[in-house]
């Protein structure tokens, strides 16, 4: 019962602080906007109105630099940049990441978790070495503190600087710029690891289009069903793709952010700017499906990852053919059988 408990206190809890980020930014953009209208008024009434039309048109001043745009005091296109960033991406990228808790929530109290169709055996089939575990948790501490700093960076100031003392949202905003700019290039290596640790056993095959088509097994008429699959099935492929591709964008496009000294214009930066929020949106979103399924839709998911082995029950029926081919293997035989 208390095992429940806690995954329904879980369960709720994402949802729950989602809801309120929304709730505290709707009030917060309002005042945003009214201030800008109010500075751009202030701005108006200092230079005259004929020579703010001209800046706000483009109109170029003159500098010594030979840099291409230190001439331009406004960049009349970035306001097209402007728009998709705040009025859209930022937004409905909120929505996103509230959905994608909603669907996962529903999930669990509505299909209900995965559960092994015979009892645990305790016979433990080994799947993960240390080095996997330590690549696995070290690419998802990175990527979980990124996606924090990144989210606070985006939405912080509608729902942190409203209620904290400047000095502490200075600090905080500060901290996770910082974090953000240093972690992303340790997050690539990370990446580049997995991608070489990793790909041979993440190409899809015919057996993966039975596992789609199954929906794994987890819903409609095929749940229970425990479709065949080999080490990784074809969710994990999935996963383990869309990490990869969209993680390079990321990375990438973190990069041009980062060092901004290679001749990068401001369209450079704005495009990277988009490319970076979006890319990250999506894996944000299909990463809180991973970890439903970790921690909350299948019995027993996350025990390879924390301790290395699995049970023979949950190796025989979610991962076949894989369990078949080491089965036989000195390790994977029980304690009084072992070869010497």
């Amino acid at each position: 019962m208390l095992k429940q408990l806690k995954r329904l206190s879980l369960s709720l809890l994402l949802p729950l602080m989602a809801a309120l980020t929304l709730s505290f930014a709707m009030p917060s953009m309002a005042n945003e906007s009214a201030a800008a209208k109010s500075a751009e008024k202030e701005m108006t009434q200092l230079a005259g109105a004929d020579i703010w039309r001209e800046v706000r048109a483009g109109k170029e001043g003159y500098t010594t630099s030979q840099w291409p745009e230190h001439g331009v005091l406004i960049s009349t296109a970035g306001e097209t940049w402007f728009v998709l960033k705040e009025k859209w991406m930022s937004p409905l990228g909120a929505l996103a990441i509230f959905g994608s808790l909603v669907m996962v929530t529903l999930a669990y109290f509505v299909v209900g978790p995965l559960k092994l169709s015979k009892p645990k055996t305790g016979r433990k089939i080994k799947r993960w070495s240390r080095m996997d575990r330590a690549l696995h948790w070290s690419m998802a501490f990175s990527f979980l503190t990124l996606a924090f700093s990144g989210l606070c960076l985006v939405y912080g100031k509608h729902f942190l600087k409203p209620i904290l003392p400047s000095e502490i949202w200075g600090m905080i905003i500060y901290a996770a710029k910082q974090y953000h700019n240093y972690m992303g290039p340790i997050f690539f290596i990370l990446l580049m690891c997995v991608l070489l640790k990793w790909w041979r056993k993440s190409i899809f095959n015919k057996t993966d289009i039975q596992w789609f088509m199954k929906m794994g097994g987890m819903v409609g008429k095929h749940k229970g069903s425990h479709p065949s699959a080999g080490f990784s099935n074809g969710g994990e492929k999935a996963i383990y793709w869309l990490l990869i591709v969209f993680g390079i964008v990321v990375a990438f496009s973190g990069f041009v952010l980062d060092f901004p000294m290679f001749g990068q214009l401001r369209r450079d930066m704005e495009l990277s700017n988009l490319v970076h929020m979006l890319s990250a949106l999506i894996l944000i979103c299909g990463f809180i499906f991973h970890i439903y399924i970790g921690l909350f839709g299948m019995e027993a998911g996350l025990d390879g990852m924390v301790t290395g082995d699995v049970d023979e029950t949950w190796a025989k029926e979610h991962h076949d053919l894989w369990y078949h081919e080491v089965k036989d293997l000195p390790e994977n035989q029980p304690q009084d059988k072992k070869v010497d």
